[in-house]
């Protein structure tokens, strides 16, 4: 999104960057020209019974007993200031991403009376995603997407795969969901993979590293990756880096010690410059359970270096051509995912064509579609 906005403030148009809460590791990298707005939040009860006030159809559609229950989605506490920001500013179009400010983003505009245009940004796969998480609530989401969403003038998915579950999980026509992949900075990513790596183990003169990056989490299985690096290790002396931080870090050091790996990995925690381990890595593996598409993929192949990626639903699939630009194999296996590595390991592709690959997913090229979707011509 920080990406989008700076693409579209360089084209001429007035960007608001609008958040539920400013913080996080990208607080301090809003771009310039970009005016950065923080919602202010209200109690949730009042927010659920305007909610049923301007879509009364929610209790039809299994809405209320997910905005009765005890934890409601935060993100509608905001939609009484998102409401206000709609009404006074009256922007041309509003771009949200992510299912629970997609649902704000339109019952706001109906609350403001706004001639807003809405586009809507679906980022993961939602069937996978639902049978995951832990809470209940999400169990109630399709119905409910499938009432709200063709409010949106436009419904967008960042791959093929995350559209094609979507029209499935909800209902929702597959013709009126379009894919628009995610942007990356080519030439920034290509300058910040030149800076010094802060770790010991790159450049790398003795043994490769494999290089992991995510948070850590149960969505992107890295117990998998450090089985499939204990498999590594017996055949081809090498280190593992995770780059990451998340609830699962303890889990995850005790996996690793328990498989005897410890003094070959390491967990640096986040990086707000992996690109420089990108581009010394060895190889980079991807171990998700499911995505909506992995930008750490499309990453690493900008920085030339090999990857490996589960086929997870979805987007990997897309960005790796079906495997023609690196090793694809099955979810949770991990001893396809070290064969893919010695593989990979013994046989690197050729660099050039990898950055070639990643070039397609340019920030250029990606504004450029979004901005037809906000402000068709």
């Amino acid at each position: 999104m920080l990406h989008l906005a700076k693409a579209f403030s360089e084209r001429g148009h007035k960007v608001d960057l609008v958040l539920c809460q400013h913080e996080g590791p990208y607080a301090n990298k809003i771009p310039q020209n970009v005016n950065m707005i923080e919602l202010q939040r209200t109690g949730t009860g009042l927010s659920r019974l305007r909610i049923l006030q301007i879509h009364p159809k929610a209790l039809r559609s299994l809405c209320l007993p997910i905005l009765l229950t005890c934890k409601p989605p935060k993100t509608i506490r905001y939609i009484h200031s998102l409401a206000a920001y709609l009404h006074n500013e009256q922007p041309d179009a509003l771009l949200s991403a992510k299912t629970p400010a997609n649902l704000v983003a339109i019952w706001a505009k109906r609350l403001a009376k706004a001639k807003t245009r809405i586009v809507l940004s679906e980022r993961t796969h939602l069937s996978t995603g639902t049978k995951q998480s832990p809470k209940w609530r999400w169990r109630f989401m399709a119905p409910l997407i499938k009432e709200v969403y063709p409010q949106a003038e436009r419904i967008v998915t960042v791959s093929r795969g995350v559209a094609d579950d979507l029209a499935t999980s909800t209902g929702l026509p597959r013709e009126t969901i379009e894919t628009i992949y995610n942007p990356i900075l080519t030439t920034e990513i290509a300058e910040k993979s030149q800076t010094p790596p802060s770790h010991p183990w790159l450049p790398s003169t003795s043994l490769p590293v494999i290089l992991g990056v995510g948070r850590l989490v149960p969505q992107k299985d890295f117990p998998t990756l450090l089985k499939a690096f204990a498999h590594v290790q017996k055949k081809y002396p090498s280190r593992l880096l995770i780059l990451g931080e998340g609830r699962e870090r303890a889990r995850l050091e005790a996996l690793a010690s328990e498989l005897g790996i410890e003094e070959n990995v390491s967990f640096p925690g986040f990086e707000s410059n992996p690109y420089t381990f990108m581009s010394r890595a060895s190889v980079f593996v991807l171990s998700s359970a499911w995505e909506g598409l992995p930008n750490a993929l499309i990453e690493a192949l900008a920085c030339g270096c090999p990857v490996v990626s589960t086929n997870c639903p979805s987007g990997p699939q897309e960005i790796l051509d079906n495997g023609a630009f690196g090793a694809l194999v099955p979810v949770g296996d991990d001893k396809a995912l070290a064969e893919a590595i010695l593989q990979t390991l013994k046989q690197p592709p050729n660099a050039d064509r990898l950055r070639a690959r990643a070039a397609e997913f340019d920030i250029h090229t990606i504004a450029e579609q979004y901005l037809q979707a906000l402000l068709p011509t």
